[in-house]
């Protein structure tokens, strides 16, 4: 038995998979922007077998090789490019590693924001009445709270119920928890805005005279109909849950100095500027701009290409 589907699916599919293309073959920001966040992601994943060394094991520092500076600054050692921080590791080592890290962690919140806001949004758009007043209530009580404040605030009692030393040991999964469940309601709310739109359609009403069960119809029919749009938003968290991982590390609710990531490094090296070495915080914080300017440019580029009232082919 064949399923209903949406009569301008196929087309909007087909035009849009065309106009991707010759949009990115035209757009030199997105392509410089591709190839940026290509190399970064790249480093992170082959950071074992790029890096000169592993940050992790403490035979491979060297104490006194604390602070060198860079290869262009004089007093630079020749085996350390991009200079050394105050623990003696290696600069290039630890933001290699570092980013993974980040990564990790952006990419983890951002899928756990989807799977929540996904969810909560397809109920809320297709079951209406109480439930979708009750999930818009508790997704707007959180709204009205910062996203970091939110962050903060579940770090801190995290960070106080399991202790210090347990959170830093499951400090990657905390903070991919943390971030996730701060910033589900915007995944929800723009769902719920599609599922409304598209639950009155031709289509719909098919499938629910062919006795198709409310499950099947949302996530089967409905939900294929949103993917533009949770595509879009997608990268934006991207880019935001890797600046609130740098965020809490700064604050002392993130990544310990001990286990690198972009945020850790720059609180690490945060209180060294002054006294000269300011290669351990800036050249970190530098790679954490370029990277969410890449993931940002290239979610501008994408929310217009999926946007089909801006499609002029």
């Amino acid at each position: 038995m064949t399923t209903p589907t949406s009569p301008t699916a196929s087309r909007w599919e087909r035009l849009r998979d065309s106009y991707l293309l010759y949009s990115f073959k035209r757009d030199l920001i997105a392509q410089a922007s591709l190839l940026v966040f290509i190399v970064l992601v790249a480093g992170a994943v082959l950071a074992p077998w790029l890096a000169p060394m592993n940050p992790y094991d403490l035979a491979q520092i060297d104490i006194l090789a604390s602070e060198l500076p860079p290869f262009w600054v004089d007093g630079s050692d020749p085996a350390y490019v991009m200079g050394t921080d105050a623990q003696g590791r290696d600069l290039l080592s630890t933001i290699l590693y570092g980013a993974r890290v980040s990564l990790i962690i952006g990419f983890g919140a951002v899928a756990l924001q989807a799977a929540l806001g996904v969810c909560f949004g397809l109920l809320a758009g297709y079951l209406g009445g109480r439930v979708d007043a009750f999930l818009m209530r508790l997704a707007d009580i959180q709204l009205s709270f910062s996203t970091l404040m939110v962050a903060i605030v579940v770090g801190a009692l995290f960070k106080a119920i399991f202790g210090g030393a347990t959170f830093s040991a499951y400090a990657v999964p905390l903070l991919v928890l943390i971030i996730g469940l701060a910033e589900w309601p915007q995944y929800a709310r723009t769902v719920r805005a599609s599922v409304l739109a598209e639950k009155g359609k031709e289509y719909v009403d098919a499938a629910r005279v062919m006795g198709l069960s409310s499950r099947r119809i949302m996530f089967r029919h409905i939900l294929p109909n949103t993917l533009s749009p949770i595509f879009v938003i997608s990268t934006v968290q991207v880019a935001n849950a890797i600046i609130s991982e740098a965020a809490l590390s700064f604050l002392g609710l993130g990544m310990p100095e001990t286990q690198p990531s972009l945020g850790s490094l720059i609180k690490s090296g945060f209180d060294y500027i002054q006294s000269g070495s300011w290669w351990i915080t800036l050249i970190p914080g530098l790679v954490l701009v370029v990277l969410v300017l890449v993931i940002n440019l290239l979610g501008d580029w994408l929310r217009d290409v999926l946007n089909p009232r801006l499609y002029k082919g």
